[in-house]
């Protein structure tokens, strides 16, 4: 087993139903029951869906073949009113005893949105709030999100060009995460392990663009969390060769760091979760071109 394990286990939050891929509800749920009970199960996280469509998701799971329906986490993108999407979470957790809503994730660019966004939903549940990388008001934006025990969200790309922030930005609100102790995941654009052009849709005729990858991010915020400096931290996060990491059963090197397995563990701990995307294979595809998985 190598060491790039403990970081991959759970980290990949299925998003079938949002862009690119854009899937039905019926073709995201089998393909979520097909990847819940697959040889690279270990790598799934929550499956994702807006609550407004919480109906169209239980007439699809309830076509599931009873073995297919056991050990679902769903995360739901909730709206501006935490009181309101607790009563329908409640609601359908007392409904399912092998589906069951473990997170949620919502959106605020205000400090008074943070905290109605999430102030109503109990500890059992996470929640994860989506803040602008490049915000002015970050550092009391995570404050707010602090002062709630809840966690932040990045987005970290999308289908236009522009959808993507710029490195320096994302190492940035690494770093403004770590700084003010809140717990973080990623979303949106991370379909491969390392940073390349790539094309932003599965369209024939899709525009190309510069697209962050999961990897990099996650040992960016490594390399963050280990006391590491700005200069090699966006060093890392703009890394495209792959020659220039090793992994073995100990550690990740990546030109003079090494990251041991339990501080690559430590981090997804303690630091930064996990990462939306609206393909679970890509990314497998990207890991085993790599040999890494």
């Amino acid at each position: 087993m190598s060491a790039l394990a403990p970081l991959l286990d759970s980290l990949i939050d299925y998003a079938g139903l949002f862009p690119p891929a854009k899937l039905t509800m019926p073709d995201a749920v089998w393909a979520y029951a097909r990847y819940l009970t697959g040889p690279d199960r270990s790598l799934l996280g929550r499956f994702i869906v807006p609550l407004a469509r919480l109906g169209e998701f239980e007439s699809a799971y309830a076509q599931l073949p009873g073995e297919q329906t056991r050990g679902w986490r769903l995360s739901v993108i909730g709206g501006p009113d935490s009181a309101a999407d607790w009563d329908v979470i409640h609601a359908f957790n007392s409904r399912h005893a092998d589906a069951r809503i473990v997170s949620v994730e919502t959106k605020a660019a205000t400090a008074a949105e943070v905290l109605r966004a999430v102030s109503s939903l109990p500890p059992i549940v996470e929640a994860w709030v989506e803040l602008a990388p490049n915000s002015p008001e970050l550092a009391s934006l995570l404050a707010a999100v602090r002062s709630t025990g809840r966690g932040a969200k990045l987005r970290t790309g999308g289908v236009t060009p522009e959808a993507f922030p710029a490195a320096r930005d994302v190492v940035n609100f690494l770093r403004a995460c770590h700084d003010a102790g809140v717990m973080l995941k990623a979303t949106a654009g991370l379909h491969h392990p390392l940073r390349g052009e790539f094309r932003l849709t599965y369209e024939a005729n899709a525009p190309s663009g510069r697209m962050f990858g999961f990897l990099n991010v996650f040992l960016t915020a490594t390399l963050i969390h280990t006391g590491g400096i700005e200069a090699d931290a966006l060093a890392l996060l703009e890394e495209s060769e792959a020659r220039a990491f090793n992994v073995t059963p100990e550690f990740v090197a990546w030109r003079g760091h090494r990251f041991t397995a339990d501080q690559l563990a430590a981090t997804r701990k303690n630091f930064c979760r996990s990462f939306g995307s609206c393909s679970f294979t890509e990314p497998l595809e990207g890991l085993r071109q790599n040999s890494w998985l």
